[in-house]
């Protein structure tokens, strides 16, 4: 079915959270707008911003549905109060650095038009003016560390077919608004980074599958560095998801490597100078650990799948730019490797 057989099928709700977003903006809404048809929605759920992203918002999109709510309630929040005022049956969410190409909008609902059975996808993710890849599809570590699938590489390494992938970024994240009901959207104490892959493993323990629409290009000004509090966010939400989402046998076979790896941890973040977040992120867990058993009991009690059937998303490979020596390793490699492929035959 080509794009424009699909443009007849639905409405979509376009989300985006901004937090002093107005130079993005400037850039990103008039392509976006270009794209919306009638009956789409676009609604914006603004944190607190204090550089006019409010004012620029009426005057460049009058028609948008703008949320705030008067404090800086964090991506994963902003992503649901946006989205519960969305009335079509697909919602997107969309980062504000990122400006969605010519065809976009009709090739973000093909998936949907052409009926393969997702229930969430992605974007193709450029950075750089579409020079090199930022997200061509989540990856997840059976250790629970996660990261955009391709982020660094060259254009030409894209996926040129419909791809079922880990979890699908968040950056540009298409999903039926039934099913992100019936999840309950993202967990609002994460605040930011880790949700959409909480979200994309739980669409997986529920028997949900998830994909990359390649023909769909939208460019995101991405900047990796965003101070040591990251990492604190990191760490802490990845405890999060392995203890909401992670199969209780899966994570029985897993200990020993989880263990490994947070002596590992800690030796990284005191050489890159990050030991305190980490430290507070172990803090923010264990404080947290009554409620993540209480969330984790409902999450595991709506599972479809089998642990080895979830395990089948998880990789053993390193294969990120941002993991630096750990993932260019070989010997590392190795050893999760056959670590993997024996815990895989414990399922």
């Amino acid at each position: 079915m080509s794009p424009s057989a699909s443009t007849e099928r639905t409405g979509i709700s376009v989300a985006v959270v901004t937090h002093d977003s107005a130079s993005a903006l400037r850039s990103s809404l008039p392509p976006l707008l270009a794209e919306l048809r009638s009956g789409d929605e676009l609604i914006v759920c603004d944190n607190a911003s204090s550089d006019g992203t409010v004012a620029l918002i009426r005057e460049l999109a009058p028609e948008a549905i703008v949320v705030e709510p008067g404090r800086n309630a964090g991506f994963a929040a902003g992503c649901n109060l946006a989205t519960a005022r969305a009335t079509n049956p697909l919602l997107v969410l969309l980062n504000p650095d990122n400006v969605v190409a010519s065809g976009w909008r009709d090739a973000i609902e093909l998936p949907l038009a052409e009926g393969r059975g997702w229930s969430a996808w992605q974007a193709l993710v450029t950075d750089e003016g579409g020079a090199k890849l930022n997200s061509a599809g989540g990856v997840v570590h059976f250790t629970g560390i996660a990261w955009a699938g391709g982020a660094g590489r060259g254009r030409d390494e894209a996926p040129a077919e419909p791809a079922e992938v880990a979890f699908a970024s968040g950056a540009c994240l298409a999903i039926r608004r039934e099913v992100w009901e019936e999840l309950g959207g993202f967990p609002e104490d994460y605040f930011l980074y880790h949700e959409d892959t909480e979200l994309g493993l739980r669409l997986r323990l529920r028997g949900h599958r998830v994909g990359i629409e390649p023909r769909a290009l939208c460019d995101h000004d991405y900047e990796f560095t965003k101070g040591s509090h990251k990492w604190r966010y990191l760490e802490r939400n990845r405890w999060a998801t392995l203890i909401r989402t992670y199969p209780g046998r899966l994570l029985a076979v897993l200990a020993p490597a989880l263990l490994a790896t947070e002596l590992a941890l800690l030796l990284v973040a005191a050489i890159g100078g990050w030991l305190p977040e980490k430290l507070r992120a172990w803090g923010e867990t264990l404080r947290s650990l009554p409620r993540l058993l209480r969330e984790r009991r409902e999450i595991q009690a709506g599972a479809r799948v089998s642990a080895a059937e979830f395990a089948a998303a998880l990789t053993a490979e390193l294969d990120s730019e941002y993991l630096g020596e750990a993932g260019r390793s070989r010997l590392l490699g190795a050893l999760l490797g056959g670590y993997w492929r024996a815990a895989l035959r414990l399922l």
